[in-house]
């Protein structure tokens, strides 16, 4: 057990680049919510990875934007602060977008980070391999990355490849969490971020921005889960738009997260939705904080 290792691994990288779905590939479970939304991860995600060699505790930011209200730096506070105290960072890029300015951006941050940084091109079963060629030698000139791994996170391909990268430079440690654990937030947390998810899917345009999930009561009767839980939006018309015709909208939320729900705690699920309305929550430092969106650090 002396050679065994551990360490902190952060995962950066633009909106949509793939950082949940990476997460979720690397430790084999469900623990950050996805979408094709930007904003979609709005917290910094703990999961967790073990095998007979090491533990890694994956740090699942969210992504690093222009922000356009106290939500958003907020955001990119979380994000920034994550790459501290960490072994290496992850940055994830969409091989198969062209570079544009937000990517540089991004570029010009990772520049600052200390320990080793490591570049996964993800989606490159989107591009041709004469493609991915020119791709990698683009990105080896930007910056002295530690290792460059084409992967795709979707379908799984090459997260061997990226985690003896990994293990490379982690040191010899002890295990932090339990061999079986894969997450280290609170199952409340994840209910919340299971429901969010579905609001994300079944809206459009700016509803899923403004939306907060926050669990008011979990209780387990004869192996029964009772959740109650509150959508937080932050004006008047969009309670309406959750609600939706007769109802409808949220029953719909509410069934889609209850399976999920269901099987995370593998157990029968009772649950009920609210719908409430606290006006410009986003630019509130009480109300990011009350919703776990302000970091502490």
């Amino acid at each position: 057990m002396s050679s065994f290792k551990s360490g902190f691994v952060s995962i950066v990288g633009r909106p949509n680049a793939g950082k949940s779905t990476l997460l979720n590939s690397l430790v084999k479970h469900k623990v950050a919510i996805v979408s094709p939304k930007a904003q979609t991860t709005r917290n910094k995600i703990q999961g967790i990875y073990t095998d007979e060699e090491c533990q890694i505790v994956f740090v699942d930011t969210p992504g690093i934007h222009k922000p356009n209200n106290k939500l958003g730096l907020e955001l990119n506070k979380m994000a920034y602060s994550s790459v501290k105290d960490v072994e290496a960072t992850i940055l994830i890029v969409d091989a198969s977008k062209e570079f544009l300015e937000g990517d540089r951006f991004v570029l010009e941050e990772v520049k600052k980070i200390k320990n080793p940084v490591i570049l996964a091109l993800n989606k490159v079963d989107l591009i041709s391999k004469n493609k991915l060629i020119e791709i990698v030698d683009f990105w080896s000139k930007q910056y002295d990355f530690y290792a460059i791994v084409p992967l795709s996170a979707l379908k799984a391909n090459n997260l061997d490849n990226l985690l003896k990268v990994i293990k490379e430079v982690l040191p010899v440690g002890p295990m932090y969490y339990d061999k079986d654990s894969v997450s280290a937030y609170p199952e409340s947390f994840l209910i919340s971020e299971l429901i969010r998810e579905k609001i994300l899917y079944l809206t459009d345009e700016e509803i899923p921005h403004t939306v907060a999930v926050q669990i008011d009561s979990m209780k387990k009767k004869n192996k029964v889960y009772y959740i109650q839980a509150s959508i937080v939006v932050d004006k008047d018309s969009r309670k309406g738009i959750i609600i939706g015709k007769r109802g409808q909208m949220l029953k719909r939320i509410g069934e889609r997260a209850r399976k999920d729900i269901e099987e995370l705690l593998n157990s029968k699920v009772m649950l009920e939705l609210f719908v409430k309305v606290e006006k410009d929550w986003r630019d509130s430092m009480y109300l990011l904080k009350e919703f776990g969106y302000k970091d502490t650090e």
